[in-house]
């Protein structure tokens, strides 16, 4: 059973726990994978709560921690090289095209 702790937030996954979300997603896990799991979890939740409690009065809330801008510029038609070049060293060309095996039936 999870168990909480008023204030600060002390969470133990016990194996019990593990082997009930286990069984819910279909997943088996040996001893060892299970003692893991309840640790790793519990660790998690726990940092996670260190986070809740910290002052985050008078800050935005933002999905980025920089500004971020749009990095997209318009399309432009620029010149490209010479179709027959770019083909010169190609294995087999159809209709001015590379040509490669088929790998999907």
């Amino acid at each position: 059973m999870i168990k909480f702790k008023r204030g600060c937030m002390a969470v133990e996954i016990t194996v019990k726990d593990v082997e009930y979300l286990a069984e819910a997603a279909k997943f088996e896990f040996t001893e060892d994978e299970k003692q893991k799991f309840a640790q790793a979890l519990s660790d998690v939740i726990n940092a996670v709560d260190v986070l809740a409690q910290t002052d985050t009065q008078g800050i935005q809330p933002t999905i980025y921690v920089i500004s971020v801008k749009n990095v997209f510029r318009e399309d432009e038609v620029l010149p490209s090289m010479d179709r027959d070049i770019l083909l010169k060293n190609a294995a087999d060309v159809q209709d001015g095209c590379y040509r490669v095996p088929k790998v999907v039936e």
